[in-house]
C-alpha cells in the first residue's frame, strides 16, 4: 500500500511515518516544503502524480489558532484553498483522500457529544478556516473520508502534554481551564486508525459507506485541568514533578479566539464503519510520558 501524506513534521504526519516504518508492506512519502508548498498549489497534482499513491493523506494545516485571528487570509489559503486543492488531484488521480479536520467546527455549545450529523457553527477564523475545508474536500472529490479530531497530543510537536510538562518543571502552580472539556487523543493512535482505515480501503475497495465525515478521538472525556492533573500526577509518581494544578475558568484566561466549551466528539460511526476504537487516555497518555521521560528524548524537538 502506498500512502502519500500532505506534511512531514505535524504530529500527525510523523506518527504516520513511524507506523508506517513498523509496517513493511507499507510504502509512505511524506510531502516537504521543498517538493510541495501548499501555497503554490500547482505543485500538487504532480507531486502526487510523481508518487503514485493508492491513497492520500492530509493532516497538514495552518493550527495556530490564536494568531489565525489576525491571518485569516493565510488560514483560508492553507485549511481550505490547499485543502481542496489535494482533493482535487486525488479525485483527478482516482485515489481516495482522507482529510484531517478538527472539533472547532462546532461551537461548543451542545450538551453531548457531538456526532456527525450535528449541525456545525465555527466560532474561530481557525474553526471557519477547516470547517471550509470539508465544504472544498467533498466539493473536489467523489471518494473522500474527512477525520475530525481533537486535542491532538504526541511526544513531539507543540501540544498539551509538552507545555504542561515543561511548566510543571518550571513552577509550583499551574492554572488549567476546567470548563472547557474534550476527548485527549494521541496522534500515533491517530496515524494507527488512519492505516487501519486505509488498508480497509485499499483491500475490499472503496465502498459508499466509507465516505463523508466520521469522528475519530479518544474514548475518554475531561477538563483541561484534568488532563494536566493525570499528567502531573504520572509526572509524580516519576519524581519529575512538584507542581500543584489549580482549576481556573476560561474568564481566567482570556485567548484571542473563542475556545469550544464542550469538544466532545461521538466515535460510534468510526467503530460501525471501520470496526476501530482509539485506547483509553490512561494507556496512551502513559506512553507519551514514558517517551518523552526518556533521556534519549532529549533530542526530538
Amino acid at each position: 500500500m502506498r500512502l502519500y501524506v500532505i506534511g512531514s513534521e505535524g504530529q500527525v504526519a510523523r506518527s504516520l511515518r513511524e507506523a508506517a516504518a513498523a509496517n513493511p508492506d507499507i510504502t509512505i512519502r511524506c510531502s516537504t516544503r521543498s517538493d510541495l508548498d501548499l501555497l503554490r498549489i500547482e505543485q500538487i497534482e504532480r507531486a502526487l502524480a510523481e508518487f503514485s499513491p493508492d491513497i492520500v493523506v492530509n493532516p497538514a494545516a495552518y493550527t495556530a489558532v490564536d494568531r489565525a485571528e489576525t491571518e485569516p487570509d493565510l488560514a483560508y489559503s492553507i485549511n481550505s484553498k490547499a485543502a481542496g486543492a489535494v482533493a482535487s488531484a486525488a479525485s483527478r488521480l482516482d485515489v481516495p483522500v482522507i482529510h484531517l479536520s478538527t472539533d472547532y467546527v462546532f461551537d461548543g455549545k451542545n450538551p453531548a457529544p457531538y456526532v456527525e450529523t450535528d449541525a456545525t457553527s465555527p466560532q474561530s477564523v481557525y474553526g471557519r478556516s477547516k470547517l471550509a475545508g470539508e465544504v472544498a474536500v467533498a466539493s473536489a472529490a467523489d471518494r473522500y473520508l474527512i477525520l475530525r479530531t481533537s486535542w491532538v497530543y504526541a511526544p513531539y510537536g507543540n501540544n498539551f502534554v509538552r507545555t504542561v510538562m515543561r511548566l510543571a518543571r518550571q513552577r509550583d502552580r499551574l492554572g488549567i481551564v476546567n470548563d472547557q472539556i474534550g476527548c485527549p487523543t494521541y496522534a500515533p493512535d491517530i496515524a494507527d486508525a488512519i492505516i487501519a482505515v486505509a488498508r480497509q480501503i485499499a483491500g475490499s475497495g472503496w465502498q459508499s459507506g466509507h465516505g463523508g465525515v466520521t469522528h475519530l478521538a479518544g474514548p475518554d472525556e475531561m477538563s483541561w485541568f484534568e488532563f494536566a492533573r493525570r499528567i502531573v500526577l504520572d509526572l509524580a509518581t516519576r519524581r519529575d514533578c512538584p507542581a500543584r494544578v489549580e482549576a481556573i475558568s476560561t474568564k481566567d484566561y482570556p485567548t484571542a479566539a473563542v475556545r469550544p466549551a464542550n469538544s466532545r466528539l461521538n466515535c460510534d460511526r468510526l467503530n460501525s464503519v471501520f470496526g476501530l476504537r482509539l485506547p483509553h487516555s490512561s494507556q496512551s497518555l502513559r506512553i507519551c510520558l514514558d517517551r518523552l521521560c526518556d533521556p534519549a528524548h532529549a533530542n526530538l524537538e
